[in-house]
């Protein structure tokens, strides 16, 4: 796979992502990947990509319209939009390994969303797991079946918070082959 290759992870906002949000999820991934990791510039919120009755975007679609973005590198795009792909209510986060990109969406990160206060805490080690799992997926990573895991698939927020942001033994160990 090509990201063998790839000299930096970007982090791309869509819409207006809170900056401190950011600058800890590129310092995480950065920790975790060894690859520079950069924030890029903001993308606008591509409303064209918005299911009126759902009130969602299609991340795969999203996607789609992020990959002609032509970074250099790998790229988790942050979205404050609720994202769904067909047969699922919702997603977390989706990733296309053959192409790079990764996206994650915090608006069921926050606390608030489930009618609890804010807290940004909660929100900063929801989204950094999510971001580690989505660029997990880029370097060839599968759904994990260890509930501790990072890439442990999160069918509900409570996965999210069971999982940690580490990987398992076996799945740092495939990283690590990948990695070279």
């Amino acid at each position: 796979m090509w990201f063998h290759e790839a000299k930096r992870i970007y982090v791309v906002p869509i819409g207006k992502i809170q900056w401190w949000l950011l600058t800890e999820i590129k310092d995480h991934v950065q920790a975790t990947f060894g690859k520079e990791t950069v924030i890029a510039e903001e993308i606008s919120m591509p409303m064209e990509l918005v299911n009126k009755a759902r009130g969602q975007i299609h991340s795969t679609k999203l996607i789609e319209l992020l990959i002609r973005q032509n970074h250099d590198g790998m790229a988790l795009s942050v979205i404050d939009y609720d994202l769904y792909v067909p047969g699922l209510n919702f997603v977390f986060g989706e990733a296309d390994p053959s192409e790079g990109m990764a996206v994650i969406s915090i608006t069921r990160l926050k606390n608030e969303f489930y009618g609890g206060e804010i807290d940004q805490a909660l929100l900063l080690e929801r989204a950094l797991k999510e971001a580690v799992h989505e660029i997990g997926h880029l370097y060839g990573l599968r759904h994990c079946p260890d509930p501790k895991c990072v890439m442990h698939f999160s069918n509900s927020i409570t996965d999210t918070d069971i999982k940690t942001k580490e990987f398992c033994s076996l799945c740092r160990s495939m990283l690590e082959s990948v990695e070279g």
